[in-house]
């Protein structure tokens, strides 16, 4: 067997130009001969792994460190005889970014049903953003990673979002009557929800630090009822309720710049008070 594709590796070190890598492995593929006494330099915002045949040894933290037997017990506990002289190493070392990933996206690529319990069964598209870090290199490595010779955001996104979207749907079920009461509840929803989600990521090493929902929206016919509520509860009166109405129905006739319409319009906004008018003075006489 040749040695071609083997690499000899002495100093130790990786730098994340994308800013999207969670993990790096040296080398990116097989597996590379460590030279006893080897350089491994760790960043700030780093912890490294030594993987050597398929187990890991401890996490290194910041700083520089000479590989050797004494601060490698996972080699001294597998070799029959200690690590030493010229013979190099056959391992590999992962490198875990421990930073904060910021504005990973999530939302629904298919609207999800909600029970309302006034609107009957409502399609709903919800979307926001999320913030991440690595906590756990060992599980992280493990769980998700796994041999891959780089893992990057985009990678694990995708399958971040799917976990967001499942929970939230039930999370809503569980707690929101209405979407009525949808607008008082938005920052409970998302503090909540987190809550459940941080069980979830714990169990691949990561860290939920931010979750915020920019919008839950409903179809338009939903949303124009919801925007009647509303402005029912300021008016406070049903027959101002109409009158405004009437007057949203000019408005719609008169930017349509047609003059029938206009009139339309007009003349519908002045005979719909008295029509309610009628209609009371008729219930009241009975």
């Amino acid at each position: 067997m040749g040695t071609d594709n083997i690499v000899f590796l002495e100093a130790l070190e990786w730098f994340d130009e994308t800013g999207q890598e969670l993990l790096h492995r040296l080398p990116e593929s097989g597996s590379g001969e460590i030279k006893y006494g080897a350089q491994l330099t760790v960043r700030e915002s780093q912890a490294a792994v030594m993987y050597y045949k398929g187990r890991a040894g401890d996490a290194f933290g910041p700083g520089r460190h000479t590989l050797k037997t004494g601060n490698i017990p996972i080699i001294t506990k597998i070799l029959s005889a200690p690590w030493a002289g010229t013979s190099p190493l056959r391992a590999e070392v992962y490198f875990v970014n421990l930073k904060v990933f910021p504005n990973l996206r999530w939302g629904t690529r298919d609207p999800v049903a909600f029970r309302d319990t006034e609107l009957g069964f409502v399609r709903l598209r919800a979307h926001g953003v999320f913030n991440i870090r690595i906590v756990q290199p060992v599980l992280f490595i493990n769980t998700l990673a796994g041999t891959m010779g780089k893992y990057n955001t985009e990678q694990i996104e995708d399958y971040l979002r799917r976990v967001i979207v499942s929970r939230l749907n039930d999370y809503l079920g569980e707690t929101l009557d209405t979407l009525f009461n949808l607008p008082a509840q938005f920052d409970e929803l998302a503090v909540g929800l987190k809550k459940r989600l941080d069980r979830d990521f714990i169990r691949f090493g990561l860290a939920l630090d931010e979750l915020y929902i920019s919008s839950i929206t409903p179809p338009e016919e939903v949303q124009a009822a919801i925007d009647d509520r509303s402005r029912m509860g300021a008016i406070k009166d049903i027959d101002g309720f109409v009158r405004m109405k009437a007057g949203m129905a000019m408005e719609k006739a008169a930017l349509a710049g047609n003059e029938a319409g206009a009139g339309l319009g007009l003349g519908m906004g002045m005979m719909m008070p008295a029509m309610f008018a009628n209609t009371a003075h008729a219930g009241n006489v009975t």
